[in-house]
């Protein structure tokens, strides 16, 4: 389990939070979890190494740590949230609807975004995580030959 001489655990020790081994276990699992993961996989994941952690547990400890802001819940669209370690490297998802793909998107060309917002309509706007949707590359190329193909004149089948 992740211990004081851990920075993030001794970051949180340091500001007098309570650092309990189920928290610590649930910190850990998600750091190592390469990713994004559900509720469900942390709970399967951190039970492998603690039997007798349930899913309460899991879902109070994902609150205080997205409180603490320690890691970042986004859905994309599969009618559950996924949990990643936030870190250092911010990043955003692109999403294709028809494949599922996902794919990094930088920060940087959100935050001109957020500046918008801001300016224009004076709204300060939370985008820590954003999951986009519509068609990755392949899909619209795919979609567009197809409609080619259904115009008249278009290639035979």
């Amino acid at each position: 389990m992740a211990e004081a001489t851990d920075p993030t655990a001794a970051a949180l020790h340091a500001r007098g939070e309570r650092l309990t081994p189920q928290r610590l276990l649930v910190l850990e699992t998600i750091q190592g979890g390469a990713g994004h993961l559900t509720a469900e996989a942390i709970y399967e994941r951190a039970r492998a190494r603690y039997p007798y952690i349930n899913r309460a547990t899991i879902y109070r400890t994902l609150g205080w740590l997205k409180e603490q802001g320690l890691i970042c819940e986004t859905d994309f669209g599969g009618g559950h949230a996924e949990y990643e370690y936030r870190g250092a490297h911010r990043h955003h998802h692109l999403v294709c609807q028809h494949c599922g793909h996902r794919q990094e998107l930088a920060d940087e060309l959100v935050t001109p975004l957020a500046t918008a917002l801001r300016e224009r309509y004076g709204f300060a706007a939370h985008l820590e995580h954003l999951a986009i949707f519509g068609l990755c590359r392949e899909c619209q190329a795919a979609l567009d030959a197809a409609a080619r193909e259904d115009e008249p004149g278009g290639a035979a089948p």
